[in-house]
C-alpha cells in the first residue's frame, strides 16, 4: 500500500486548479502567471503579445520588456519567438542565456522561488521543454540543450545538469517518472509518484541523440551516453555507456599532449 499521500494531493490540486474553483481569471493566474496581482497579470499578458513577433523587431522588444517577468534575468539574454512561460517569477536566468524558438519553461512549484535556474551562457535549442511539477531544474554554465529535449522534474525529485554539459537532440531526462503500482484496486495515478532522488548529470557529461536518463541516476563528470541509450543506473566518471538498458562499454583515456619545442 502506498504510504505517500502528498503526491496524490498535489495532483488533485493541480487538476482542480485547471478545471474548477474560482473564476477563469483566478485559474489562469494560478496556472500560468503565478501571481494574483492584476498588475503582474496585465504586464504578463502584454509581454506575451510580443511572443510570436518574428525578426529583429521581436527580438528587440522582448529584450526590452521580458526581463522584468523573471525572478532574475542577466545581461544579454536572447528570447526567440513563440516561447511559452509558466510562473516566470520562479525562473532565474544568468548572463547571455539563449532561449530558442518554441521552448516551454514551466516553473510551477509554490515551495520555492528558484524552480528553473539557467546559469551563464546556457543555450536551449528549438522546442526544448523544461517542466516542473513541484520539482526543480538547474543547469550549469555553458551547457547546451539540443532541440526537442524534455527535462521533467516532479514531486521533489530534482534534475541537475552541471557546467559544460552537452545534451543531444530529443533526449528525455526525468526525475520522479515512476508511479507506485502496488495496489490493483486504485488507479496508478492516485497511488502517487515514487521518490527516486532525481537526476544528476555532473560537469562535462555528454548525452547523444535520443538518450533517456531515468530518476535516481547520477552520471559522473565527463561520462558519455551513446545515442539511444536508456540510462537507469549510475555511470562513473569518464565512462562511455550505451544500450537498453545502458552498460559501460569503455572508459575515456587520458591523452598526453606533447609540447612543441
Amino acid at each position: 500500500m502506498c504510504n505517500n499521500n502528498r503526491p496524490i494531493a498535489d495532483q488533485l490540486k493541480t487538476h482542480g486548479t485547471v478545471t474548477k474553483g474560482g473564476s477563469a481569471l483566478s485559474r489562469y493566474q494560478n496556472v500560468v502567471v503565478g501571481s494574483k496581482s492584476l498588475r503582474t497579470t496585465f504586464y504578463h499578458e502584454c509581454c506575451m503579445l510580443l511572443g510570436p513577433m518574428p525578426g529583429a523587431a521581436g527580438l528587440l522588444l522582448r529584450k526590452a520588456f521580458w526581463p522584468r517577468l523573471f525572478g532574475k534575468c542577466g545581461n544579454g539574454v536572447v528570447f526567440a519567438a513563440n516561447i511559452i512561460l509558466r510562473h516566470p517569477k520562479r525562473i532565474h536566468l544568468g548572463d547571455r542565456v539563449v532561449i530558442s524558438e518554441g521552448c516551454i519553461l514551466d516553473a510551477r512549484n509554490e515551495k520555492t522561488d528558484e524552480v528553473i535556474v539557467l546559469a551563464d551562457d546556457v543555450i536551449l535549442s528549438n522546442n526544448v521543454m523544461i517542466s516542473c511539477k513541484n520539482g526543480t531544474v538547474k543547469i550549469g554554465a555553458r551547457s547546451g540543450i539540443s532541440a526537442q529535449t524534455i527535462i521533467h522534474s516532479t514531486q521533489g525529485n530534482p534534475v541537475y545538469v552541471g557546467s559544460d554539459a552537452i545534451i543531444g537532440p530529443r533526449c528525455y531526462i526525468v526525475g520522479g517518472g515512476n508511479y507506485h503500482t502496488d495496489r490493483l484496486d486504485v488507479p496508478m495515478w492516485r497511488q502517487g509518484i515514487k521518490y527516486d532522488g532525481g537526476v544528476r548529470l555532473e560537469d562535462g557529461v555528454w548525452l547523444g541523440a535520443n538518450v533517456t536518463v531515468l530518476g535516481g541516476v547520477t552520471m559522473s563528470a565527463g561520462s558519455v551516453a551513446a545515442a539511444g541509450a536508456v540510462v537507469n543506473k549510475n555511470v562513473p566518471a569518464r565512462a562511455i555507456c550505451g544500450g537498453v538498458p545502458a552498460k559501460i562499454m569503455k572508459m575515456r583515456e587520458k591523452i598526453s599532449v606533447e609540447k612543441k619545442p
